[in-house]
């Protein structure tokens, strides 16, 4: 279910042509290595084109990109009355339909290049569940729903090194810290249809 970057680069590329030929908006970022690693981030495009390409089937709108792929600041949520009533601590990876009261957001630790299993990995597992409590704290005082996402892959990562910390995210999940946690090739089947869920409700 998890992919290695090989993997993951042939199924992006086919994604690739889809963003090409009907023109969609959606960025597709590179990665933060260096030298002959720098490429495109397959599992982050790949999730921004599949959300593009679901809210265009759903919505008919061709004309706009209908979710944020690349938010610049912290997720905002206030009520009916205009008044804030939460903030993220941190920004995330994407939202819909935007950081201004999203009705979900989304974060992705993909890991193909990491050569040694170290405080990034923690560190990124910590930064979901400070997100999780945040919107769980939302929720309990004031009812307002923000679904919460986490997208993980690389096979040598997360399978033969880290295990230990999907328990960890599994345990999130038990929590209700985070709403869903996506893996690896999931991704194709998964994420359509909870994105079709969440807009359509």
């Amino acid at each position: 279910m998890l992919m290695d970057a090989q993997t993951a680069g042939k199924e992006f590329q086919n994604w690739e042509a889809l963003h090409r030929i009907e023109n969609y908006y959606c960025k597709l970022p590179l990665n933060k290595q260096k030298g002959e690693m720098k490429q495109t981030a397959f599992f982050t495009a790949i999730i921004n084109i599949i959300a593009e390409k679901t809210i265009r089937e759903i919505t008919g709108n061709s004309h706009s990109l209908g979710f944020d792929d690349d938010p610049h600041g912290l997720a905002y949520i206030w009520d009916d009355n205009g008044r804030i009533i939460g903030a993220s601590s941190r920004r995330f990876d994407g939202a819909y339909p935007s950081i201004e009261n999203p009705k979900l957001v989304w974060e992705i630790k993909e890991y193909y290049y990491a050569t040694t299993f170290g405080s990034r990995v923690a560190d990124g597992v910590y930064e979901t569940q400070l997100d999780g409590f945040e919107f769980k704290e939302l929720y309990e005082r004031t009812g307002r729903k923000v679904y919460h996402v986490l997208f993980v892959d690389a096979y040598r990562t997360w399978w033969i090194q880290g295990k230990s910390y999907l328990c960890r995210l599994i345990d999130a999940m038990n929590a209700g810290v985070v709403d869903e946690v996506i893996v690896g090739r999931e991704v194709f089947t998964r994420w359509p249809e909870l994105l079709r869920s969440i807009i359509e409700k």
